[in-house]
């Protein structure tokens, strides 16, 4: 009889606790590492040989909007095709529960624009089965899992539920009453399985209130108060579980750092900072950032960064495009339909106002003037297709809000334009990469699905600023990309490799792992399509002991689970043990 159900040998290990990579074998029986060594093939009932592979612990990603995904895509792509074996949803403060059955339209309504996921597909593929949010839990259990889900408890839906509706929480602040039941729901979320609070507070008299409700105003959180917060991050103190992830931006960038660290002082948790951020024009931001994520560590806050090292460009039309919500003038001309969207961005009395924005510091784009067109659809402008807006601008002697506009409207806004990211100094990247406590990432997997691949980021981390650019080890990056999030998250048997932890495990080829070019796939619910970039170089993926992807094809294992409060118990167990 073997010892092992999987035996991976030959391989490469790198465990995800900084140690020197070395040669050895794993042994799995149970979805759970038994031994690491030396091993016969006969000691598996199924042998994988590793040789000339890298074998390091799947990568746990911690900022997702897979929450509508999951239920039509199990392995969570474009995540689960880079090699994600857990990940993290309901961030900044979205998600859909609890939510009563009259405000189901309304909270898919949300989602279209904020996070840009098509509402045919939310409409065709969320089933519903659930109002509260340990239902929801119980619907993702459920689930056939590709990967496993880490479930963190937006507060947007649960201040929703208390004060009635979106637009009642927008109005006025919570009464004393309201106060306590929103953390007597939080605490009862906390009970069947959540993770932690999450919260996007960027307040509309700050400089980047930037994703916005269906109609263009504020979110719930984006205008709730600082005694909500508190009152919450003293719950988790008090249960001495979870931990809170937070983005926040007012009028007063001083007073929100203040304010987190109030917030990580009451819990004693780990408070996720988004985000941080390499700006090209702007380096002393980082820097800024970085200094007083330190002054945090020494006063024993435990406030940590996560940081957006994706540098993957956005890729979209103005059919689809909402990341200029910041403006004015630009939010209330990208909303509506299609035609409407045509209608006033063809208005010539509109133009000098979005002339306005293309000067200063994009938050989640480069400089307007570096946006590329792609594609043109209409002949008369065919001869600027692959330019910048700043070359076609001076081609065609328009300003570059002229020559985007003029193009795009003449297209019927089809035009497809590339915006590169905010970081494109690779000098600069790298001072955020190597700070010691960055959790690299910021995929919004399952988000922005028609313009944004950002799943793809630990490939990157790995192929591109590992291998190729040499910013740090190869031991170092898979500390951050498993065992630095997973501790940060509260998985205490994931991210590294190690007897009794959980077989969550990537094997690839180190010298030909690659990110694929942009493609465009209609595999959506309702007839919908989106972007996505695949990985070559993955020889294996692994989670919880059975291989879900092989040379980048899928296998029919959905082995995933449901990590309540960061473990795979059952919500029969999780009652059992609370």
């Amino acid at each position: 009889m073997p010892r092992f159900d999987t035996v991976i040998k030959n391989g490469m290990i790198v465990d995800g606790t900084r140690a020197p990579r070395y040669h050895a074998d794993i042994g799995i029986k149970d979805g759970r590492i038994v031994d690491i060594g030396r091993m016969n093939a006969s000691d598996g009932a199924i042998e994988i040989d590793a040789s000339g592979l890298v074998v390091a612990p799947g990568f746990v990603d911690l900022h997702t909007h897979y929450d509508a995904q999951v239920f039509w895509d199990p392995h969570c792509t474009i995540s689960g095709w880079h090699g994600a074996t857990s990940v993290v949803i309901g961030n900044c403060g979205f998600g859909f529960a609890p939510v009563r059955p009259d405000q189901r339209e309304r909270a898919m309504l949300t989602m279209t624009r904020l996070e840009s996921i098509p509402y045919a597909s939310m409409k065709a593929g969320l089933p519903w089965d659930w109002i509260t949010f340990p239902q929801f839990l119980d619907s993702l259990e459920r689930q056939p899992l590709g990967v496993n889900l880490l479930p963190c408890v937006p507060l947007g839906p649960l201040i929703t539920w208390v004060m009635g509706s979106p637009e009642e929480a927008k109005e006025r602040t919570p009464t004393a009453a309201e106060e306590r039941e929103i953390v007597r729901l939080f605490s009862e979320a906390m009970d069947a399985g959540g993770c932690g609070w999450s919260a996007q507070r960027l307040h509309p008299s700050g400089p980047v209130c930037i994703q916005r409700d269906y109609d263009g105003t504020p979110m719930v959180t984006d205008v709730m108060g600082d005694e909500t917060c508190r009152n919450l991050a003293r719950e988790l103190g008090r249960r001495n579980s979870g931990f809170m992830q937070l983005s926040m931006a007012t009028d007063d960038p001083f007073r929100d750092l203040q304010e987190i660290e109030k917030l990580a002082e009451l819990s004693r948790r780990p408070l996720l900072y988004q985000a941080l951020v390499s700006f090209d024009r702007e380096p002393q931001i980082h820097r800024f950032l970085m200094a007083w994520f330190d002054q945090c560590h020494a006063k024993g806050l435990r406030v940590y960064p996560q940081a957006h090292t994706n540098t993957t460009s956005f890729t979209f039309t103005l059919a689809d495009w909402n990341l200029f919500d910041d403006s004015d003038a630009w939010r209330e001309a990208t909303l509506g339909t299609v035609r409407e969207r045509l209608a006033k961005l063809s208005d010539p009395a509109r133009r000098e106002k979005l002339k306005e924005y293309a000067n200063g510091q994009r938050m989640v784009t480069g400089d307007l003037e570096n946006f590329v067109i792609e594609k043109i659809y209409t002949s008369r402008y065919r001869n600027l297709e692959g330019l910048t807006l700043k070359d076609a601008g001076a081609q065609a002697n328009l300003h570059i809000v002229d020559a985007m506009l003029d193009i795009a409207t003449a297209d019927e806004l089809r035009t497809v334009f590339e915006a590169p990211p905010p970081h494109t100094r690779l000098d600069f990247l790298k001072e955020v990469v190597n700070y010691p406590y960055t959790i690299p990432g910021l995929s919004d997997g399952g988000a922005h699905t028609k313009f944004f691949c950002g799943g793809r980021y630990p490939t990157e981390f790995l192929a591109s600023f590992t291998r190729d650019e040499g910013m740090l080890s190869l031991e170092e990056a898979h500390w951050k990309l498993s065992a630095w999030p997973a501790l940060c998250a509260g998985l205490s048997d994931r991210g590294i490799l190690r007897p009794s932890y959980a077989a969550d495990i990537v094997m690839y080829d180190y010298e030909s792992l690659e990110i694929l070019p942009i493609e465009v796939v209609h595999d959506l619910p309702g007839d919908e399509w989106r972007r996505v970039q695949r990985a070559r170089g993955y020889r294996y993926i692994m989670v919880n002991g059975e291989v879900t992807f092989v040379d980048g094809q899928p296998t029919k294992r959905t082995p995933g689970l449901l990590l309540r409060n960061g473990s795979g118990l059952k919500s029969t167990q999780m009652r059992r043990a609370i």
